[in-house]
Order: structure tokens, then sequence, then C-alpha cells
């Protein structure tokens, strides 16, 4: 008979091969953009699938409770820093000019890409952490900085593709050929030469900028929990089913002007715990009372998502 912790493991790699077969071969098969209203119910889909999977987790595991709780703080906390994460990549595409044609598949690939990222990042932090446990108070300084930034950062400032040190190099040694705007190559060959296309440069900006998402995702869901089962599962479910998202986001981004605010407040507050952690009687509140957690994330994200929606309202239609 298996034992509960591998049944829910085969679960998890069942689903994460079910969601990307429908995501690659179904919903944006055309490499068309998809439409709001059928992104949304996608987008649904996808968080019922997580939330199913927490309860199966309470339900199955040994020790369900604290576990299932979290891995729904993880996932939320890995989910609202995915979705800022998504607008940054919208502000991409619309500063270097990518045709509608290309953005779904160079949003895939920063998925994918985001995932394996999250996962080499994930079982090297957590080797690191096992062998030197004073890390985590370096991450948790780490995320209160990151938490700042973000609080007092204009994201249209932040964004700066030409800035980036590998699109540089790129676009002063690589030669480089335009192609028709509803080309999605990458390299094209012409004259018995290869050329990137500006494409090319979108992904390496992507590549990058996924590179620095990992460096401050991956504290975040570990000053929640070093359990390997819960980090992993609650990240990759996270990150499933952005692309369905990001077409539902593209044309709102302005009802959303509160949720950076919303996750930085989430950070500060994960880093401010894996601080107090130094504190054996901390340590041991935090331990027994993950409920807080949770309930603090989802009131936090709550609160940003109402404000922002009263702020659209109260101030006019949101601006793309």
């Amino acid at each position: 008979m298996v034992d509960p912790v591998t049944l829910l493991w085969l679960i998890f790699a069942v689903v994460v091969v079910g969601v990307c077969t429908l995501d690659l071969f179904v919903i944006t098969h055309s490499h068309s953009p998809v439409g709001v209203a059928n992104a949304l119910r996608w987008t649904g889909i996808w968080v019922a699938l997580a939330m199913g999977f927490g309860f199966a987790i309470y339900l199955l595991h040994p020790n369900g409770g604290t576990l299932s709780t979290l891995f729904i703080a993880g996932y939320l906390t890995e989910y609202s820093l995915s979705v800022d994460n998504l607008f940054v990549f919208i502000l991409i595409f619309s500063l270097m000019a990518v045709p509608a044609a290309a953005q779904p598949k160079l949003i895939k690939v920063g998925i994918y890409l985001s995932i394996l990222l999250r996962i080499l990042f994930i079982v090297f932090g957590l080797a690191l952490i096992e062998k030197f446990h004073w890390l985590l108070y370096i991450f948790g300084a780490l995320l209160v900085w990151t938490a700042w930034k973000m609080l007092v950062a204009d994201k249209d400032e932040q964004v700066n593709p030409e800035g980036n040190i590998l699109y540089k190099l790129a676009s002063k040694l690589l030669p480089m050929r335009h192609v028709p705007d509803d080309s999605r190559r990458l390299v094209i060959k012409a004259d018995g030469r290869w050329f990137i296309t500006p494409l090319f440069l979108v992904f390496l900006v992507i590549g990058s900028t996924d590179i620095l998402f990992a460096v401050d995702s991956i504290p975040a869901i570990m000053g929640i929990s070093q359990d390997p089962f819960v980090v992993i599962t609650s990240n990759i479910f996270a990150v499933l089913g952005l692309n369905s998202l990001f077409f539902a986001l593209r044309g709102v981004m302005g009802m959303f002007k509160f949720l950076q605010h919303g996750v930085s407040f989430i950070l500060f507050f994960i880093g401010a715990k894996m601080i107090a952690s130094a504190w054996p009687p901390a340590e041991h509140w935090f331990k027994h009372n993950t409920f807080f957690s949770l309930m603090f994330i989802v009131t936090v994200l709550a609160l940003s998502i109402v404000l922002s929606v009263w702020h659209t309202r109260t101030n006019g239609e949101a601006k793309p």
C-alpha cells in the first residue's frame, strides 16, 4: 500500500503534467491571445486545483492540519508574488514593443523557465539552510529590504530592458535581423548565417528577470516552511496557470494599484518572522500558530484588492 506522502507526491505530479499539457496544447494552442473571460475561467480552475490539493494534504497527510495551512499560506504568498511578476512582464512587452502574436510564446517560456529556476533554487536553498541555519536570518533581512524597496519603488521606473546586461551584450556581439510582427522566431537563418531577432533580446530580459524573481521568491516561502514538500508544491502550484492569468491581467493592470503594497507588507511580515525566530519563544509561538500567518496573508491580500477596486471605481476606469 502506498504511504500518504508518496500518494500526495503522485497526485502532485499528475496534476502538474495535466496542467502543463492543457496549457501547451489546449488553452493557447493557437498562439493567439486568449479572451479575458476564458482566461479568468481557466485561472479559477487552476486556483481551485491548488485549494483542492491543500484539502488533499489535510485529509491524507499524517500532519495534515499544519501542513495544509502552511501549503495554503505559501501558495498565496508565492501566487501574489507571481502576479506582481506578471505585471513586470507586461511592462517589458510594452516597453520593447513585442507584437501580440509573439507574447503567448514568450510568456510560456518565461513561466516554464521560472518553474525550473525555482526548483533549482529550492533544492540549493534548503541544503544551505540545513547546513547553515543562521542563513535563515540573512534571508529574513533580505526579505525586509526587498519589502521596503517594493513599497517605495515605482515599478515603471524599475523596468529598464535596455539597461539589462544580457540585452547589452547580445545587442553588441550578436548579428540581428528584424522579422515580421507575426513571426515568433527567436533566431533565423539567412544568407547562410544565423541571426538573432528582437524577440531573442526580449527572451534574455525575461529570463534574467526570472532569476531575480526566484531570488526574492525562495526566501519568502522558506520563511513560511522549510519542509521540501510544502516549499516545492506551493511554489509550482503558484506558477502553474500564470499563462492564462497573464491574458486576464494585461488589460486591467490599473485595477491592482495596491497589490504591490500588499505583497511588500507580506514580505516584511515573513522577513520579520524569520529574524524573530532567533529568539526561541518567538520561534516556538510561530511554529505552533501557523494559522496566524495564513490569516495575516489572507487579510493583507484581501485588503489590497478591496482598496484597489475601491480606488478604481472612485477614480474611473483602470488604465492598462
